[in-house]
């Protein structure tokens, strides 16, 4: 058999301030996408070659290796990415992701010993959990290349587990403890931000201001079993209950908060003439309809990325490289921009997120989005129904999202979608296409005309 798969190599910047690029293997097959930590990192990006894959000559990394050893490994690492794929082949075998890296691994090791794994809990080295949690922190952050916002997650989590318990140990970590860990985070964990006002009240009731929803607890969990699994392997934690814990959150299916075509054309035909500060904001929120980026990487966008027909993007979030074609809309905003000079050579105006979503929701109410979207959440076994107008869900990211629903709503086939998206895989885009199919069976009633 043949498994259809591209193996290469993803820049990806980490570090709380950035400044450091790890190099990762990646393969996609089958739907799957997977990295693979190669343990080369650059302090200079420019010391990459895109198109080659590989260290330029004369690169010397901070502890001293050099380019041609950095690319030893790298090509040694390819080659036995390509060989296994050619064991799977060899044997009829259709692998999912773990067999791959179980073999991955196993032919690596003959190249590269790797760190032992116990078959038992090891002797618990003493030190308090909290930290042990910072020493985590530094170790995966550096070694997966964690984003500012997976730091800020595992920043919060260290919060709960403060306040949760101040001296907590890795030997409390029974399951009648993690029950009460849950139990606090869906009961007594204080909200940052309270969910509503009552009416015109100052007051909020106790539901508004404390507890998490199941959907959040579970990310928790995932984050907590990643730092008790880390932890067991570095020796800290002998306390296995983390393993087999895995308590009953009922959750439902997010909602996908798109823009119409009707929404959008109100939306560009809009008059800002009396706030100018909202045209800005509106472009860039159009230009990610209509392109599929990411709030994140439209700002990051420069006019090196531009072609004559397309954009070449090496997306922040996944460090996919996307071509991108260039439509009408978003020509016509790059060459509104064009001669706007940038801070960096920037494309277009910068924003904050949170200022990027503050501000796009009063332009989407202006545009009178007002239609009534139920989100149905769970917070125990309890069901919340919380009702709002449309404008009031729309966000940075809601471009992106119309983008895909858009495209495929007007017969684009998914995979060519993927490709401008960078989706590996149809899991991801399965809510979008159920969203297009509940449309086209709404406009097949425009065919019962002979009635």
């Amino acid at each position: 058999m043949e498994i259809k798969h591209t193996i290469s190599f993803k820049i990806r910047t980490y570090g709380l301030k950035g400044g450091k690029y790890q190099i990762r293997l990646r393969i996609s097959f089958n739907g799957f996408r997977h990295d693979v930590v190669t343990g080369c990192v650059l302090l200079d990006r420019n010391a990459w070659d895109e198109k080659a894959e590989l260290v330029k000559d004369g690169y010397v990394g901070l502890r001293g290796e050099t380019a041609a050893s950095m690319n030893s490994r790298l090509r040694m690492l390819r080659d036995q990415m390509k060989d296994t794929i050619k064991y799977f082949e060899a044997n009829d075998i259709n692998p999912d992701e773990q067999m791959l890296q179980d073999k991955f691994e196993e032919k690596i090791s003959r190249f590269i010993t790797p760190k032992p794994r116990p078959t038992t809990a090891p002797t618990a080295r003493p030190m308090s959990l909290l930290s042990v949690f910072d020493e985590f922190m530094e170790d995966c952050g550096t070694m997966n290349a964690w984003s500012e916002g997976t730091y800020g997650k595992m920043r919060s989590l260290k919060v709960d587990l403060r306040e949760f318990r101040k001296n907590l140990k890795f030997s409390d970590l029974n399951e009648k403890t993690l029950t009460a860990f849950v139990t606090y985070l869906r009961e007594e964990k204080a909200l940052n931000t309270p969910r509503k006002k009552k009416g015109d009240r100052d007051e909020y009731d106790k539901e508004d201001v404390t507890g998490l929803r199941n959907s959040t607890i579970f990310k928790k969990l995932g984050y907590l079993r990643w730092f008790l699994n880390w932890a067991t392997e570095k020796g800290y934690n002998t306390q296995m209950a983390f393993r087999s814990f895995h308590p009953t959150l009922k959750t439902t299916q997010t909602k996908v908060i798109y823009l119409t075509t009707e929404e959008l054309k109100r939306l560009i035909a809009l008059d800002l003439s009396s706030v100018r500060k909202w045209e800005p904001i509106r472009d860039i929120f159009i230009f990610c309809c209509f392109s599929g980026l990411r709030f994140s990487d439209a700002q990051a966008l420069c006019w090196s990325d531009v072609k004559a027909d397309h954009l070449e993007v090496t997306t922040i979030k996944t460090a996919d490289s996307v071509q991108i074609e260039i439509n009408d809309v978003t020509r016509s905003l790059l060459e509104k921009y064009r001669t706007i000079p940038m801070k960096n050579n920037r494309v277009l105006p910068q924003y904050t997120n949170q200022a990027m979503n503050r501000e796009l929701k009063q332009l989407c109410r202006m545009a009178g989005m007002d239609e009534p979207i139920r989100i149905t959440t769970y917070k125990g076994s309890v069901r919340l129904d919380e009702v709002h107008p449309k404008w009031a869900l729309v966000g940075s990211h809601t471009g992106r999202k119309t983008f895909i629903v858009q495209a495929l709503s007007r017969g684009i086939p998914p995979n060519i979608v993927m490709k401008w998206t960078g989706h590996s895989d149809y899991k991801a885009m399965k809510p979008y296409i159920d969203i297009v199919d509940s449309i086209k069976a709404s406009e097949m009633s425009k065919m019962n005309f002979l009635d």
